[in-house]
């Protein structure tokens, strides 16, 4: 017996090509599926590329920042727009969000100012907004170990009786295709399956986790894992605004209703490192990059509203003019944020006074005294 017999040879329908949801090409061409569709006014599309070139614009202003020693790290959604703009347009106000570290479209999408995203990377607040404020919840940087949280709000949710009413919820949890490979991830497809739970498992599939190949993490398509944990999965052109909107408010609309979860695999690509700290030239091809820089999420927005007359050059620099000012008013926020007081890292870490902590704060205010007692002399 070879190899290839136990794994399942290249050419076996099991690793054939999977289908991939599209509903606009990336030469701006509009196409319809059978189990998706999407009726889009011009001004909603005018909206979404709005929401796509301000996002990018403020996360180039981010990377910009971090270059530049006024922040500790960034993670870059470069390339990412599309999949994180449709979904998180597709949520209702009820829906809860579990993100990573690199949601800054999804967070745009529930009205998080973004200075509050940069406050945690600047290292002045430790989550810096309340998740009720916006049901969106604080950035996670432990890989995987927010599917848990969302599954466990999940379940809360379907223990509520709100399903199938008006004031039913869903939850979305979002990961990278690393983060498939961590059992916290594979753990919550099990609760989430086998109770029902409403969530929807957002998993975008930028192709790089960290420096490792996509090839490393799976041997089949991601969105085919939900098959054995006996709940739907569907991959979705990541870099197709349209699509991952329409997959999404289904998705999202079935676990309001009492369906259960969804496995949706966003196909992308990230287009930047994986943070600042790292340098992605060292382990993939420019060609490869190149390639992908042909299918990117706005320039077909662009296309499709150039296409049906939707929009003319005054929209398109308004846009620019519109996310440039966001930068500035970024950057100008980022620089005049107020460096904490260091006692304050003793704030907010126990619901009540632990009497370790005390010990440590007044350890810690006698040192800080002492540099003072020393300037006196």
């Amino acid at each position: 017996m070879t190899i290839d017999s136990v794994r399942g040879a290249p050419d076996t329908p099991e690793l054939a090509e999977p289908e991939l949801v599209q509903l606009l090409t990336p030469e701006g061409e509009r196409v319809e599926h059978p189990d998706y569709p999407l009726d889009l006014s011009a001004e909603e599309v005018r909206d979404l590329y709005r929401d796509l070139v301000i996002v990018r614009r403020l996360d180039l202003e981010s990377v910009a920042l971090t270059r530049q020693g006024e922040l500790g790290l960034w993670a870059s959604l470069l390339g990412q727009e599309a999949a994180q703009i449709g979904s998180g347009r597709a949520l209702s106000e009820n829906d809860m969000v579990f993100p990573t570290y690199r949601e800054h479209g999804v967070a745009w999408c529930r009205g998080v100012d973004q200075l509050k995203l940069l406050s945690m990377f600047r290292g002045v607040t430790h989550g810096g907004w309340d998740p009720a404020d916006h049901n969106f919840h604080l950035y996670t940087v432990v890989i995987g170990s927010q599917t848990l949280h969302a599954t466990g709000y999940a379940m809360g949710v379907q223990r509520d009786g709100v399903l199938g009413t008006p004031s039913a919820a869903a939850t979305i949890a979002y990961f990278g295709d690393g983060a498939t490979s961590q059992g916290d991830v594979n753990e919550s497809f099990v609760f989430a399956s086998v109770f029902n739970a409403p969530i929807v498992f957002f998993c975008q599939n930028n192709q790089w986790a960290i420096s490792e190949p996509l090839e490393r993490q799976s041997r089949i398509p991601l969105y085919r894992r939900a098959q054995g944990y006996g709940f739907p999965g569907i991959r979705v052109d990541g870099n197709d605004v349209f699509a991952c909107l329409a997959v999404t408010r289904k998705a999202l609309e079935n676990a309001r209703t009492g369906q259960g979860p969804t496995l949706i695999e966003a196909f992308t690509y990230r287009m930047g490192a994986h943070t600042t700290t790292d340098d992605p030239t060292r382990y993939r091809l420019k060609a490869e990059e190149e390639a992908w820089k042909l299918k990117d999420p706005i320039e077909r927005v662009k296309a499709y509203l150039v296409r049906n007359e939707f929009a003319d050059a005054a929209f398109f620099q308004k846009i620019e003019d519109e996310a440039k000012q966001a930068a500035r008013e970024l950057r100008e926020g980022c620089l005049s944020m107020p460096d904490p007081k260091p006692l304050s890292a003793f704030e907010h870490v126990y619901a009540e006074p632990h009497p370790l902590m005390t010990e440590e704060q007044e350890q810690f205010a006698a040192y800080l005294a002492s540099f003072e007692e020393e300037a006196a002399r």
